[in-house]
């Protein structure tokens, strides 16, 4: 009887962190918006989501990760001006940043799908869990997916060819993207165990 207990005890205890976890996901995204620089050759400015939305795929896994980032989407759609320049509204995700939004929830599930996570299935995977290049390389991808993401509804938005789409939607991020990646791995290596633990 004291084990039924104690293993519901857990299951909800499992549960209340795993929403805390997307709830705190959404509003640090929510929070990077507004550390934001414009660039004077590109309707996209620099932001610090990137560092955030990586990590939450890393920490909640594929599922929640892209749920928080989801999560995110919907209170700016909803009316809470949490996008980059205090936007808000559905209208917001069919402007120039529209494909990078949606570019958040795929990088979050990407990187929640492939890091060495506690759901992780592939068995190349388990064996690089200690690998700081792979994580490195791994979180890069998942950036690239994002950057991808947006250049290419550049792209559809406004007709312009690939070369021009990648040179004003994806080039010039990637000097800071490296930076915040890098950032993000520490922050990973090092609260990786302690987080499993907990979600």
């Amino acid at each position: 009887m004291v084990e039924i207990i104690l293993k519901k005890e857990i299951i909800v205890n499992k549960a209340l962190c795993r929403t805390l976890g997307v709830a705190a996901f959404i509003i640090l995204t929510s929070l990077a918006a507004f550390v934001r620089i414009p660039l004077p050759f590109t309707p996209v400015p620099i932001t610090l989501q990137t560092f955030f939305v990586l990590l939450s795929g890393a920490f909640l896994g594929s599922n929640l990760g892209a749920v928080s980032q989801l999560g995110y989407i919907l209170l700016g759609i909803c009316g809470l001006p949490v996008f980059t320049g205090a936007g808000s509204g559905l209208f917001y995700i069919f402007g120039p940043t529209g494909g990078y939004l949606f570019g958040f929830i795929l990088a979050s599930f990407f990187i929640g799908r492939f890091i060495p996570h506690q759901d992780a299935g592939a068995g190349f995977i388990k064996s690089a869990k200690n690998d700081l290049v792979f994580t490195f390389g791994l979180f890069c991808l998942a950036d690239l997916v994002l950057l991808l993401s947006g250049a290419l509804w550049l792209k559809f938005l406004f007709g312009y060819n690939l070369p021009r789409s990648l040179s004003i939607g994806l080039l010039p991020f990637i000097p800071g993207d490296l930076l915040k990646i890098a950032v993000a791995v520490g922050f990973y290596t090092k609260l990786k165990s302690r987080v499993k633990e907990i979600f």
